[in-house]
């Protein structure tokens, strides 16, 4: 008898002590960002599934067909193109490896 006691007393104890599940959805989000979301799932009737980053001026999202490619004009992000069947890691490993043009020094007085 005491040991179902002991028993019931740890498991309530364990129960209680276990921490809140932590969530992934932020404090706050742009009224844009809620309409995309709200038309990528269809108005909740669709399960979605992504991966996104951001890597110097270019975001990456990732769908089940191709990763689309963004680069930011100073004010936004725009679509600069879709990589059809490529994965997140494969865009990203493309963009950096693509060499990057360097700025031509001015010329100096001899």
């Amino acid at each position: 008898m005491r040991r179902r006691i002991v028993a019931a007393v740890s498991l309530a104890v364990l129960c209680a002590a276990a921490p809140a599940p932590k969530t992934v959805a932020p404090e706050s989000l742009p009224h844009s960002v809620a309409m995309f979301l709200s038309t990528l799932s269809s108005d909740g009737k669709q399960r979605v599934a992504f991966k996104a980053t951001a890597i110097g001026t270019h975001f990456f999202f990732e769908e089940n067909t191709g990763v689309s490619v963004y680069i930011f004009d100073g004010v936004g992000y725009r679509r600069q193109e879709f990589l059809k069947g490529m994965t997140l890691g494969q865009a990203v490993q493309k963009y950096r490896n693509t060499p990057r043009i360097r700025p031509i020094p001015p010329k100096t007085k001899p």
